[in-house]
């Protein structure tokens, strides 16, 4: 398989061997250029640094004969050394056209150096007059060795003139060299690249175009790219993966037609179970409740037993309402009070019973028969038990966002694996009430149903401190805020 892989690998190659090429002839040819530059420049240095030393070395050898320091003597010594050396390396220069020049040039060194040596002696011997006439011959032979340097710089421009007009002229046809062999280059380059580009973006330009399609819902068309190359290996990829969508999809509206089903199904099971159990009475509660008003009726007078049959009435009616329709919270602690005068008929002053009831929060949406099935549970469990009887609260009130109702009492509370048990709905006083047939787990899972939240009932007991069960009811956008 020709891989996009190695079409990269032979496409860079190329580049670069063309390019290395390019960048080899010019950098050979430059450096040859360079260097005979480099050599030019330094035959001329040499001779200026001839004529520098023999300058230097006269000035020098004058400050010694107005100082007699050693030290003015000791650097004219380095001088002369210098000079010397300058003077024995002159070969180098040395040339077909020059050859005669350079014999005067060398023989004008030394007899500036001899002069100079008869000053530096006749200043020692303090002659002064002899040492004036030394000195005068070197500084004339310096004047001369700067007036021959200019004249062999003349003369080596002169031989070079040629030479400089032959590199100028090689230069500029390099550079009308290397401007055709770049454009070449660049030339093939594109070919290539326009080739290699090409045989990449049409295929992916294929897939893109496929790919729309299937956004769009179309699944039905064939993607054909002929290459031998990893996008063709993508494009059979391509097309399994379309078959596969489309087989996912059949499966997900299959699957979806039968979630539809079994909810459905579901849902009128729960309405079925809502209607059993509004129909449900507890037989026991309403003996105890009729065996109450008939001991009322027989100790008191006809007017509170009244009173006491139209709580039972009403709360027989509440409780005959459909369970699937919400009721406001006003609703709810009406028929609470009707359950409460029963509760306390019984118990006479063995209860006590305490409210606290924001009235804003009054018309708040609840499901029916919420509170009921805790505020009997609280008897059973926390009045019904002890001797001394005991005191149940009711506290309403608003929070942001939310209206909080707690039920309260000081019973014997209850250990953590008994409010597991409330919560996991595993004991059967939790599946069922008393009077209503609607145990706490129900109600729980209820107000989760009916307000879409988990975090709705929260109790908290221990034994010997009592419990409190806290409702967080949401205020919906239908619910009105006084």
């Amino acid at each position: 398989m020709n891989t996009i892989r190695k079409k990269i690998i032979w496409l860079s190659l190329c580049s670069w061997v063309i390019m290395a090429s390019i960048w080899l002839a010019l950098s050979f040819y430059n450096q040859q250029t360079v260097e005979t530059y480099n050599t030019i420049l330094k035959r001329y240095l040499f001779m200026n640094e001839i004529s520098q030393l023999s300058s230097n070395s006269v000035s020098l050898v004058n400050r010694f004969m107005d100082e007699h320091q050693t030290r003015q003597k000791d650097e004219y010594k380095l001088v002369k050394k210098q000079l010397e050396l300058a003077e024995s390396q002159l070969q180098s220069i040395k040339n077909s056209n020059n050859e005669v020049f350079l014999v005067n040039y060398r023989n004008m060194i030394d007899s500036q150096i001899e002069a100079m040596e008869l000053t530096v002696t006749q200043v020692e011997i303090d002659n002064r007059e002899r040492a004036q006439e030394h000195f005068d011959e070197a500084t004339n032979i310096s004047k001369f060795i700067s007036e021959a340097t200019l004249s062999l710089l003349s003369t080596e421009l002169k031989t070079y003139n040629q030479f400089y007009q032959s590199m100028i002229q090689r230069s500029r046809d390099l550079q009308k060299m290397g401007f055709w062999t770049l454009a070449m280059a660049s030339c093939i380059l594109l070919l290539f690249s326009y080739r290699f580009a090409s045989g990449i973006t049409r295929p992916i330009l294929t897939l893109s175009l496929a790919a729309k399609k299937i956004a769009l819902g179309n699944y039905d068309d064939q993607i054909e790219i002929e290459t031998n190359d990893e996008i063709s290996l993508l494009s059979r990829t391509f097309n399994q993966m379309r078959l596969n969508i489309q087989r996912s999809i059949t499966e997900i509206q299959h699957n979806a037609q039968l979630e539809t089903e079994l909810q459905e199904h579901k849902l009128r099971l729960k309405e079925n179970e809502l209607k059993s159990l509004q129909s449900q009475i507890n037989p026991h509660f309403l003996f105890n409740t009729l065996n109450i008003l008939s001991k009322k009726a027989y100790l008191e007078g006809a007017e509170e037993t009244s009173d006491l049959i139209s709580s039972v009435s009403g709360l027989l009616r509440y409780n005959l309402k459909q369970l699937d329709r919400p009721v406001t919270l006003r609703d709810e602690l009406v028929v609470l009070d009707e359950y409460l005068t029963i509760q306390k008929a019984r118990f006479m002053e063995r209860v006590q019973y305490r409210k606290e009831i924001d009235t804003t929060c009054l018309d708040v949406n609840i499901p029916n028969l919420t509170l009921q099935p805790f505020v009997e549970n609280a008897f059973i469990h926390a009045i019904e038990p002890l001797v001394q009887g005991g005191c149940i609260s009711i506290r309403v009130s608003r929070q942001p966002g939310s209206v909080i109702v707690e039920i309260m009492d000081d019973g014997a509370g209850m250990a953590d694996d008994r409010l597991k048990n409330i919560y996991e709905a595993s004991s059967s006083e939790g599946k069922q009430g008393h009077s209503t047939g609607i145990g706490i787990s129900n109600v729980v899972h209820r107000l989760q149903l009916f307000y879409g939240i988990q975090d709705v009932v929260t109790i908290k007991s221990s034994p010997g401190q009592g419990t409190c069960v806290r409702l967080s009811l949401p205020i919906e956008e239908g619910d009105k805020d006084d």
